[in-house]
């Protein structure tokens, strides 16, 4: 058995920080095998991010093609640069409400502008190592600004859900939904109908055929039947006058100072917003996975990839969770899944760019309000109400921040009063022990029973014992958590002591329930031990409890029980 402490040690070289995911795989050597998984993984990323990639185009403010060019040009980049093995780049829900928002105060040309020098931020983010300081944004503030964010583009779809003729609709929540409601009386009967059979689609065939394509289905389903039947609503022909069939030359934006400092508000939202979302993707898939990300490196190439976007006329790029997520599910090998996702893409464009123009709107603004209500993370909403007082107020704050005032100012509310929750903690949990000496006295080996020294036990090869000292909270987790991660790849038995932890939030928390995760997925026999009441409840809250994890009072004791369960057969041998 080892017993490991939290240390830092030499960290990576520059150029291990920086090399590519790309680069590792071919290094490991890619056989033709690999890229026949990659081809079918790139294929049914590509089959999802197609009608995604234009509904989030259209609800920003944007064209269905600059939808197109981000997740082409843009999803190309982030997999050949990027730092995290399976990351599919391409625009993101989450930022419909900045997009917009730029377009209608600074046009067109403002918004690719504010996505170049967005690129410039990523990638001078990255080479100044400012990867890890974005993990230390409390959990509470994440689910409640993505739950903010699934609202607000949930009400942007309304009017095309509705079919609702409208000259202007506003972009603020509070102004938008009084014009609404004005506008109520112009609904389309046929558009009500094209989005709830949608909706409808979407949700039957994922239920029944979970491994069909069911935006994409659900969209031609409605592009057939508009064409068909003649149906009288609003399509991309209509509005935009269809896609055009191939990639525009590269331009540079314009630039002039006036105009820089004009956007430059909007670029760092669009750079730390989708910092957030691309490595808390990149997380995901590194839970899925067992795989580690490199986070600077991600960063550099999100701002490649947003520079080479602008440069085609697209928009900002991220790393999208649930178009990664069907990556690793459909058994991608790395990242040349993700450049064939974006090459896909490009021959569907060039091939169907004309049946493009029959997707009714309604049809799009059904799949935005899946992609919303997805967002919403209801599992982790509940569990942080449970929680306490802190984490209900941070996660409401954050949601009420989000959608009345906006993401940038929700994201530093949120991380300054989680801040200072977690001050009012520890004040708390921090007490003054009047009965032990500084220096101990000595005592005789007959004063209280010892447990016997056992060398076997602490020099087993399968077990390990990871000691955390001190608060276990969201400015800890990401480097607490990639030390658990490298402890847990070559043991059998992963023993934590929480004797030494004062305080435990609702970040630390998840990180331990994610680490049970992979845990379990590799067949590691994770313990906790000498947890209080207190984290004992966090830690049930999060569902970690068997066969997920096991609990002992101390780490000894979680020794002696792993013991005679391999005795039994039923731990480790």
């Amino acid at each position: 058995m080892r017993d490991t402490t939290s240390q830092n040690g030499d960290g990576p070289s520059f150029v291990e920080l920086f090399t590519p995911k790309f680069v590792t795989v071919l290094r490991e050597g890619y056989s033709l095998a690999h890229l026949r998984a990659d081809a079918i993984a790139g294929l049914t990323v590509a089959i999802v991010a197609l009608p995604l990639s234009m509904a989030i185009a259209i609800a920003s403010g944007a064209t269905p093609a600059q939808g197109l060019y981000t997740a082409i040009v843009g999803g190309f980049l982030v997999s050949l640069l990027g730092g995290s093995r399976f990351q599919i780049g391409g625009p993101a829900g989450a930022f419909i409400v900045l997009v917009a928002a730029t377009v209608a105060q600074h046009g067109m040309d403002g918004l690719i502008l504010a996505t170049f020098l967005s690129g410039l931020m990523f990638v001078a983010a990255g080479y100044l190592r400012l990867g890890t300081f974005i993990k230390f944004v409390p959990f509470p503030v994440t689910v409640g600004f993505t739950a903010g964010i699934a609202v607000i583009i949930a009400a942007s779809q309304i009017k095309d859900l509705l079919g609702f003729s409208l000259d202007h609709e506003p972009g603020e929540l509070l102004e938008k939904v009084p014009a609404l409601w004005d506008a109520r009386a112009t609904w389309t009967p046929a558009a009500v109908g094209v989005s709830l059979a949608t909706v409808a689609l979407i949700l039957g065939v994922r239920k029944l055929r979970p491994n069909w394509p069911n935006m994409l289905i659900a969209v031609t389903a409605g592009a057939a039947a508009t064409a068909l039947l003649n149906l009288p609503v609003e399509t991309i022909g209509t509005r935009f006058g269809g896609i055009p069939s191939s990639l525009p030359w590269p331009e540079l934006p314009t630039f002039t100072l006036e105009k820089i400092l004009a956007v430059l508000p909007a670029a760092v939202s669009f750079t730390l917003l989708g910092a957030i979302e691309s490595l808390l993707s990149a997380v995901v898939a590194d839970g899925m996975t067992g795989r580690r990300h490199r986070s600077n490196c991600e960063l550099v190439a999100q701002g490649a990839a947003n520079i080479g976007a602008a440069l085609f006329g697209g928009f900002c790029v991220t790393g999208t969770i649930a178009r990664t997520a069907t990556n690793v599910r459909s058994g991608a090998h790395g990242p040349v899944a993700g450049m064939l996702h974006a090459a896909f893409l490009l021959l569907f464009m060039l091939v169907a760019a004309p049946l493009a123009a029959y997707i009714p709107l309604a049809a799009l603004a059904g799949v935005l309000v899946v992609v919303a209500w997805n967002m919403i993370e209801k599992p982790a909403i509940a569990v942080l109400l449970r929680s306490g007082w802190g984490e209900a107020i941070l996660l409401a704050a954050t949601f009420s921040l989000t959608i009345f005032v906006g993401l940038t100012e929700a994201i530093v509310v949120g991380f300054a009063l989680g801040s200072a929750i977690f001050i009012q903690r520890m004040s708390r949990a921090t007490a003054v022990a009047t009965h032990t000496p500084f220096v101990g006295r000595d005592r005789a080996d007959t004063a209280a029973p010892r447990p016997p020294y056992d060398e076997d036990a602490a020099t087993n090869p399968d077990v390990v014992v990871y000691r955390i000292t001190g608060a276990l909270f969201f400015g800890a987790t990401a480097s607490i958590g990639s030390v658990l991660d490298r402890i847990q790849d070559s043991y059998k038995v992963l023993i934590v002591d929480f004797s030494a932890v004062p305080f435990l939030d609702s970040s630390g928390a998840n990180m331990i329930e994610g680490l049970a995760h992979k845990a379990h997925k590799s067949g590691v026999a994770l313990w906790l031990t000498g947890a209080n009441r207190d984290m004992r409840r966090a830690f049930l809250r999060h569902g970690l409890k068997k066969p997920l994890v096991r609990y002992a009072s101390t780490a000894d004791a979680a020794i002696l029980a792993a013991r005679k369960e391999a005795s039994t057969g039923t731990g480790f041998a």
